[in-house]
């Protein structure tokens, strides 16, 4: 890898320096990128390649701490590169690309310790790991705070028990951000701890879940004394909630973009997707299909907008992240289930049917948008919950009342087996 560049570099002359190298490394993209329906170790090599070559070159973690194999220089030079680079091949990791530099690393950086981000952050950069967040649990989803999986002091390190659900992309992954607990005598919040866990390490089973689109990207693990030591440890022991806020900000789009390296998604400037299916169908005269079409684009321009705001105000600093993140969540849970059933219903039966022989198009599209839409509403958080967190941590209204947040939580599971069970002896 080239030697840092100080981060005052002006980027008229980096954009010199990107070009010419993309020009001399890279290969132009043949279209658009494509995610196989399930990744593969022989599948992943290529683009793991990519990735070294990219970071051999000097632009992989371009705005990144230099200290961990970064450049420490700006978005605004990641914006460069990725102008440069954007008719060109560049890596692709799917799922598992997005949690790994947009929400696992950055997530870290600002967390964990200089030795943990010496260790790991230069072999995602270079393409050698892949992470993945190990969070949601069978009995805990919305009420993250209630995760069951423990890790326990043994012999010098941890032992992890437990389960994980709803993990994207596990199956391929190398590492998981697990959140577990560690301590049961105090109110759950305080009692958590993230690890790093291999996902090849003894004890780890991975399983793929079917879903409804015929895909299985979602994945549910079981620990069985896994075995972890102190330098897996991410963050402080029983310190894992504000990192877990500040990981939640991230996934839900809000926080600074220059913590992933990463630029946002271009927005989509308009519909065509919804101008095929309609003139696929041949109603795109039908007034009523150019309204849904109109009210599509609007909601599309709404998001962005919101987005940008989320954005800019995670990285202004000053309110809590998370919950102003839960605006642009909150939007995406609403507005997608929308936009899908607009599809559905302006495409018709054109929308329903395509040839399974041919490549996917707008058609088949929409049917995966529409079996999936409720996804965003749930995932990550339900829309029930970005509610409260606008309400209580942005609007300051009052909190909903609960019985468990300041109570040990061993006493709270107490509690609950006796309502669900009723007191020892008793016959049902």
């Amino acid at each position: 890898m080239t030697e840092p560049d100080d981060a005052t570099v002006d980027l008229e002359t980096f954009r010199t320096e990107a070009r010419a190298w993309i020009h001399a490394n890279l290969e132009p993209a043949a279209g658009p990128p494509t995610t196989p329906e399930r990744w593969t170790p022989e599948l992943l090599a290529p683009e793991r390649a990519l990735q070294r070559r990219i970071f051999d070159g000097g632009f992989a973690g371009i705005a990144w701490p230099a200290e961990y194999g970064g450049r420490g220089l700006t978005p605004s030079h990641e914006r460069v590169f990725q102008q440069e680079a954007a008719a060109f091949r560049t890596p692709r990791f799917g799922i598992a690309g997005q949690t790994t530099f947009d929400i696992c690393i950055p997530t870290m950086l600002g967390c964990a310790s200089p030795e943990f981000l010496r260790r790991h952050v230069p072999r995602v950069l270079a393409g050698d790991e892949l992470w993945v967040q190990f969070y949601s649990e069978p009995q805990a989803g919305s009420d993250l705070a209630g995760v069951r999986s423990s890790a326990v002091r043994e012999d010098g390190g941890w032992r992890l028990n437990g389960a994980k659900m709803w993990s994207s992309a596990a199956y391929y992954a190398d590492y998981g951000m697990c959140l577990v607990r560690t301590d049961w005598t105090v109110p759950k919040h305080r009692g958590l701890t993230w690890f790093a866990v291999p996902i090849q390490a003894p004890g780890v089973e991975v399983r793929m879940i079917r879903q409804i689109d015929d895909r299985a990207e979602l994945c549910q693990e079981f620990f069985d004394d896994v075995r972890l030591d102190d330098a897996d440890v991410i963050g402080d022991v029983n310190g894992g909630w504000p990192i877990t806020r500040r990981l939640l900000a991230l996934e839900r789009g809000g926080g600074s973009r220059a913590e992933s390296g990463r630029t946002a998604t271009p927005a989509r400037e308009f519909p065509d997707d919804l101008v095929a299916l309609a003139t696929a169908a041949g109603r795109l005269g039908d007034p009523h299909v150019r309204e849904l079409i109109a009210t599509a684009h609007v909601n599309d321009r709404v998001y962005d907008a919101v987005m940008r705001r989320v954005v800019a105000l995670g990285r202004a600093g000053g309110r809590d992240s998370a919950s102003v993140a839960s605006y642009g969540k909150l939007l995406r849970g609403t507005f997608t289930p929308l936009r899908a059933r607009m599809a559905l219903e302006i495409g018709g039966a054109a929308a329903a049917t395509w040839d399974p022989a041919a490549p996917v198009g707008p058609a088949g599209a929409a049917v995966f948008a529409y079996l999936n839409c409720r996804m965003p509403s749930i995932a990550g958080g339900t829309n029930e919950m970005q509610r409260n967190a606008i309400s209580e941590q942005i609007l300051g209204l009052p909190r909903e009342p609960s019985y468990d947040s300041a109570r040990p939580y061993a006493e709270v599971l107490r509690d609950i087996d006796s309502w669900q069970n009723g007191p020892k002896g008793d016959q049902a």
